[in-house]
């Protein structure tokens, strides 16, 4: 059997915890065991934040819908550039042009 150097275990595991550091999670507060997120919206949700070794209690939600706008909020609104002035495609027959009905042509 092939085994790996305790170094590279150690070095394999610090990336994982390292990489996993900051993650969020909701927590609904009801009794009992925690099921799915769809099971209970209405009820109030604890967001944690994972340390490494435990989870933190960092806030707190009203309903899920409240909580996946924490947890996944939506991406920035990318602004485009305002436009400039072009100047108009004059006729011929250039790379990246229309191409002109066959009457038309030279």
């Amino acid at each position: 059997m092939h085994e790996e150097p305790l170094e590279d275990w150690a070095r394999r595991r610090e990336e994982r915890q390292a990489a996993a550091k900051g993650k969020l999670r909701a927590v609904p507060l009801t009794q009992g065991p925690h099921r799915g997120a769809h099971v209970d919206p209405d009820a109030p949700r604890v967001i944690q934040r994972w340390t490494g070794t435990e989870w933190e209690t960092v806030g707190l939600a009203d309903d899920l819908a409240a909580a996946k706008a924490l947890l996944h909020p939506p991406p920035p609104v990318e602004e485009k550039p305002a436009e400039w002035d072009r100047p108009a495609l004059g006729k011929g027959r250039g790379r990246h042009r229309k191409p002109s009905p066959a009457d038309e042509r030279d």
